[in-house]
């Protein structure tokens, strides 16, 4: 069984702050890992497709799952769909299985009702300026929480996954000179530039 709260340090340096929703993220991927009944990956094994959009408050969420998983955007087995949710599916590629858990609305809304947001984040200070004794107590009720309180885990799922082909190939820009992946390549006259080059 993973403890998301044996995660919590480690995710909030590499966080940078405290907020209530990396420890979210934490706890929902803590629940997906355990419903596949399996563990964190140092490499491809799994696959995190998160619903998550940009420039909207809470998707510090998707740190949590890249703490807890090991799916991170380097290696490219955390997706977002930008549909501006916090739902996220985690798939075994190995034995084929998918799960997915979302925060539920009540508890994300009652987040936003705090001190934390409508005094301080609404007002544009930032999260690492917000006070301990405010966004302490939402960490620990995040962390505390039964899951059945604050999030829905659906049933485990089969699933196809392929993933794409994985390419080493590349190339060096005729005009800047920087590396660019083969599959990106644009061609300018007789060169064989980057796209930034091309334009």
């Amino acid at each position: 069984m993973i403890n998301p709260n044996e995660w919590l340090e480690f995710g909030q340096k590499f966080h940078g702050h405290k907020c209530p929703a990396m420890p979210m993220g934490l706890r929902a991927c803590a629940a997906a890992l355990n419903a596949l009944n399996t563990q964190r990956t140092g490499d491809g094994a799994l696959l995190a497709v998160l619903d998550l959009g940009d420039d909207h408050c809470a998707t510090c969420f998707a740190d949590g799952i890249q703490v807890i998983t090991g799916c991170t955007f380097g290696k490219g087995n955390i997706k977002k769909t930008h549909k501006g949710k916090w739902g996220v599916t985690l798939i075994d590629k190995k034995n084929q299985k998918a799960v997915r858990v979302t925060p539920t609305a009540e508890a994300m809304m009652a987040s936003k009702e705090t001190s934390f947001f409508k005094d301080y984040r609404e007002k544009g200070v930032p999260p690492t300026q917000v006070p301990d004794d405010v966004v302490e107590p939402l960490v620990v009720k995040v962390m505390s929480a039964p899951a059945e309180k604050i999030m829905q885990i659906s049933e485990v799922m089969d699933c196809e996954h392929q993933d794409p082909a994985y390419t080493f190939s590349s190339f060096s820009c005729e005009e800047c000179g920087e590396m660019v992946v083969e599959g990106y390549a644009r061609v300018k006259g007789p060169k064989k530039v980057c796209q930034d080059c091309a334009n």
